[in-house]
């Protein structure tokens, strides 16, 4: 919630929040808020959120973040960029942006359709990663995937039926960008065909797959890893 109105490119519509609320608030993130609190009991939010919504007294009514250039993504930064092909939980994008920010993503990309929009459900999985990491949607994820190349990417595809594991293909002289696919499908033809290299995580046979979250810090981490 800080993180969201620390940011000057969001748009807020309201604030609302008690009294404890309100105080925690202040020491995190002091005044003046772009946006006027509006001080409520905490039973008022039980009129507008779900009975197991996570609130802690505070709920903040905000415009989606518009989509960055990946381009402008690329010339802020050289870390590894992570496309998601047709990853549609928006809890699991979230997770995946809040492991993006913990290990210096340059960019998370999203196709337009066929993926979650910004959610509450998406920034709370986040925890204020949604404000710090660039998000991109492209209309045609295989021409991302042609882009990132053309600036020096290695485009590498999670993938359980590949040779290599990760940490024997990846590259020490060019940044990696990683397409990770949808649990119940993986990637699809097109993007296994435009990427430079199918790598795999060195599971065990006692899963079949990691959740793809779970699987994208993971690479994260070996990318990130010293040898």
């Amino acid at each position: 919630m800080a993180a969201a109105l620390a940011n000057p490119k969001r748009r807020h519509r309201r604030l609302l929040l008690t009294a404890e609320a309100e105080a925690s608030l202040a020491a995190r993130l002091p005044r003046p808020w772009p946006v006027q609190a509006e001080r409520v009991e905490r039973a008022r939010f039980q009129t507008f959120l779900t009975e197991d919504a996570v609130h802690q007294g505070i709920a903040l009514l905000s415009e989606p973040l518009p989509p960055v250039p990946l381009e402008d993504a690329l010339e802020r930064s050289r870390g590894p960029v992570l496309l998601l092909d047709q990853v549609t939980d928006p809890r699991n994008v979230g997770a995946i942006l809040r492991s993006a920010a913990a290990f210096g993503a340059a960019a998370v990309v999203m196709q337009d359709r066929n993926a979650p929009p910004e959610t509450g459900a998406m920034a709370r999985a986040a925890v204020g990663a949604l404000d710090s990491v660039p998000v991109a949607r492209e209309v045609n994820l295989a021409r991302a995937i042609q882009t990132l190349q053309r600036a020096g990417y290695w485009v590498m595809g999670l993938a359980g039926d590949a040779n290599n594991t990760l940490a024997e293909a990846k590259p020490k002289d060019r940044p990696v960008a990683l397409v990770l696919g949808a649990e119940d499908t993986g990637l699809r033809r097109l993007q296994r065909e435009t990427c430079d290299e199918l790598v795999r995580l060195p599971i065990t046979g006692a899963v079949e797959s990691l959740n793809v979250s779970v699987a994208a810090s993971v690479a994260l981490y070996e990318l990130a890893r010293g040898d």
